[in-house]
């Protein structure tokens, strides 16, 4: 009985929050390599490599020689702040996290991932996108090219590979944590969503896993993953 791994997957930010929960899922049946500035816990995992490295850097991007079988690009920021008290380098930053950083990890892997039989892209954007949300300014714009780069490379790229995007609502991560960090924070936050919850990184990583690895006739798409924010009135 063969019981090796059966396909590579690139997991940028894999340390933590919702990619840590996506590297814990794909690593029982495959080899998980994960980009991101510490280790994490996954590091005693024979199926998972780290690979050291910091998306808010110039640095290149370290060669990786193996075929690339699904691309997942997870670093995010949250700068929530009134139109005033924006500065050009919060925007700056923010979009070099996001879309430059989605951007050249993409365009860096492209190769190995045109070698596998069925590759995928994941990205992820923001509810804020869609959904207009007051001191969400930054990262809308920044999210918002997330999804113009989604849509311009699954037309570019197919029929070749699927190229899909997450647009999670607050979702209980470590980059959340000053949002979730009391009763009265995370009672508050439910209450704004329709579903009166606020978001699991694992149920996030498990619909990522089911795109990379069951989904062959799904790209071009934006899946809102929000507790109704934004589509339903209560």
């Amino acid at each position: 009985m063969n019981t090796s791994p059966k396909n590579t997957y690139l997991i940028a930010g894999a340390s933590s929050g919702i990619g840590l929960e996506l590297a814990k899922l794909l690593s029982k049946d495959h080899v998980v390599y994960g980009i991101s500035r510490t280790a994490g816990e996954l590091v005693t995992n024979e199926n998972y490599k780290h690979i050291p490295f910091d998306f808010a850097s110039d640095a290149p991007l370290p060669e990786i020689p193996d075929t690339i079988d699904g691309l997942v690009y997870c670093p995010g920021s949250i700068t929530l702040k009134p139109l005033e008290r924006l500065s050009g380098t919060d925007i700056d930053k923010d979009f070099t996290i996001n879309a430059r950083g989605a951007f050249l990890f993409v365009k860096k892997y492209i190769k190995n991932l045109k070698q596998s039989a069925q590759p995928s892209i994941v990205l992820f954007s923001s509810v804020a996108v869609q959904t207009g949300l007051p001191y969400h300014v930054s990262i809308a714009m920044a999210k918002g090219a997330i999804e113009g780069l989604t849509r311009s490379l699954a037309a570019e790229l197919s029929p070749k590979v699927c190229v899909n995007a997450i647009a999670p609502s607050l979702t209980a991560t470590p980059l959340a944590s000053a949002l979730l960090n009391n009763k009265a924070k995370i009672e508050a936050n439910k209450q704004r969503h329709p579903l009166k919850n606020i978001g699991s990184a694992q149920e996030i990583a498990t619909f990522a896993h089911h795109l990379l690895t069951q989904s062959t006739w799904v790209t071009d798409q934006v899946f809102g993953l929000n507790g109704g924010l934004g589509t339903l009135i209560k």
